[in-house]
C-alpha cells in the first residue's frame, strides 16, 4: 500500500498543476478537526433532509447543488450508509475483543434483535491515512457477497462523522489461536476436521474469485459448537481465474514464498497458509520462525525444509508438505484433491455433515467465555454515546 504524501498544503497551492485527490485534506488531519467535522455533519443533514420528497418545486440549479455531499461522506458511500446520530442503532459496549491494526473491534448488545455482535470501528482519518479505503470497501463487498457456514456473518455496516463500522456474528468462543495455545495437544481427528472445514470454505472462496490472503489461526473464530468461522475479510480481494496479485500481504509466517516475493500470485496463497496452519497444530511450533520484513522471511521460506516431527502421522505429514510446496503449480488447490487424498478416507466436505456433531475438545476447553479486554479507552471518542444503558437486560 502507498504510503501517505508528505506534501504539506503550502506546497500543494503552490504547484497548480499537481492533482490532489479530492480527500487530501481530510488525510492532511482536517479529519481530526471536530468542529470543522461537525460544520460538515450539519450539512450533510441537512441536505439529507432536503433531500427528501416534497410537494414543493425548485429551479434544478437548486436541486444539483443540494445533492452535494461531504466529501467525508461520499467517499465511503455507498459500502457504508450514512447513519445520523439521531438515528443511531440501539447498540451497547460490553468490552473490547482485539485491537486491530486500524480501530478496535468491540463485543456490542443489539438491544432490539437482543443478540450480542462483533463490532469493528475503524477511524476514517485512519483509513483515510493508510490509504486502505479501497480495502475497506472491498471487505464489505466481499462479505456481502459470500455465505457459508464456516464464515463469520456480516451485519449492518455504516459510516458516522468520525468512524466506519462493521458489525458481525459474535463467536464466543475464541479463536483457533488461543485454543491452540491453551491446548497441551490437538489430536489428529480434530486436525482432520478443522482441516476439512477450511477446505471446503477455501474452496468456496475461490470458485467466486475471491482470495483470502490472511488465513491464519487469529482469524479462524470458534462457534459455541466448537466449529470453525473464517473472519477478517480485510485484506481480501476479487481476483479472477487467470489474473494475478502483486501486493505483499498478510502474516509473515504465513505467507508463500510468491507473495513474500512480490508476486505474481493466486488463490494457491492461500493453501499454502493452510498448510503453516496445520504444521503448527500438528507439531505444536511454527515451521519457519517469525522474521522483522519479508525479505528476511523469504529467505528462511526458501531454505526451509519443512520437516515434520516423527509424532504426526505419515497421512497428515504428507498432506502438509504438499500444502507447502514452494511451487504454486504443484501446490493441492482442488476439491477432488483433497477428497482423494489418504488423510481424508472416509471423511466428507459437506459442511452441513461436518457441523453435525460438536468438537469435543474445544467444549472440554472452554470452561468461561474469553476474557474481554477491559483497558479499552476509547469510548468517548464515538459518534454516539454506545455506552448508553438500555431498559432491556444485557447478556452476561
Amino acid at each position: 500500500m502507498g504510503a501517505a504524501s508528505s506534501n504539506t498544503k503550502s506546497d500543494i497551492s503552490s504547484s497548480p498543476n499537481l492533482w490532489v485527490p479530492p480527500w487530501k485534506g481530510l488525510w492532511n488531519g482536517e479529519i481530526q478537526s471536530s468542529s470543522r467535522l461537525s460544520q460538515l455533519w450539519d450539512t450533510g443533514r441537512t441536505i439529507k433532509n432536503k433531500l427528501k420528497p416534497s410537494h414543493q418545486t425548485s429551479p434544478p440549479e437548486e436541486k444539483v447543488a443540494e445533492r452535494t455531499l461531504p466529501q467525508c461522506i461520499s467517499l465511503f458511500l455507498p459500502e457504508f450508509p450514512l447513519w445520523s446520530p439521531t438515528a443511531q442503532p440501539e447498540l451497547k459496549i460490553l468490552g473490547c475483543v482485539a485491537k486491530g491494526s486500524l480501530g478496535p473491534v468491540l463485543k456490542v448488545f443489539h438491544g432490539p434483535e437482543q443478540k450480542i455482535f462483533a463490532l469493528k470501528v475503524l477511524p476514517k482519518g485512519e483509513v483515510l491515512r493508510r490509504n486502505t479505503l479501497r480495502q475497506c470497501k472491498e471487505e464489505v463487498s466481499i462479505q456481502r457477497q459470500v455465505k457459508h457456514p464456516f464464515i463469520q456473518c456480516l451485519g449492518e455496516s455504516w459510516q458516522g462523522q468520525r468512524h466506519l463500522f462493521i458489525m458481525c456474528n459474535y463467536c464466543s468462543y475464541g479463536d483457533l489461536y488461543t485454543l491452540w495455545m491453551s491446548a497441551k495437544h490437538i489430536d489428529e481427528d480434530t486436525i482432520r476436521l478443522f482441516a476439512a472445514e477450511l477446505v471446503s470454505v477455501l474452496v468456496y472462496l475461490h470458485n467466486l474469485g475471491i482470495i483470502h490472503r490472511d488465513v491464519k489461526m487469529e482469524n479462524i473464530l470458534l462457534d459455541e459448537r466448537g466449529h470453525l468461522k473464517l473472519s477478517d475479510f480485510g485484506l481480501s480481494r476479487h481476483l479472477p481465474f487467470g489474473e494475478c496479485a502483486y501486493t505483499i500481504c498478510g502474516t509473515l509466517q504465513y505467507m508463500a514464498p510468491e507473495v513474500l516475493c512480490g508476486g505474481p500470485y493466486s488463490h494457491s496463497a492461500d493453501w499454502f497458509s493452510l498448510g503453516v496452519l496445520l504444521f503448527a497444530l500438528a507439531a505444536g511450533e511454527f515451521p519457519v520462525a517469525s522474521a522483522t520484513d519479508h525479505v528476511s522471511m523469504l529467505e528462511r521460506v526458501n531454505d526451509a525444509t519443512y520437516e515434520v516431527p516423527d509424532t504426526v502421522s505419515r497421512s497428515l505429514s504428507h498432506l502438509i508438505k504438499e500444502l507447502l510446496c514452494k511451487l504454486p503449480r504443484q501446490r493441492l488447490r482442488y476439491l477432488h484433491q483433497f477428497k482423494s487424498h489418504i488423510f481424508f478416507r472416509r471423511m466428507t466436505f459437506d459442511p452441513a455433515l461436518l457441523q453435525k456433531s460438536p468438537v469435543d475438545l474445544v467444549l472440554k476447553m472452554r470452561k468461561s467465555e474469553v476474557p474481554i479486554q477491559s483497558d479499552f479507552g476509547g469510548f468517548e471518542d464515538f459518534d454516539w454515546d454506545l455506552t448508553q444503558t438500555f431498559e432491556v437486560p444485557c447478556p452476561a
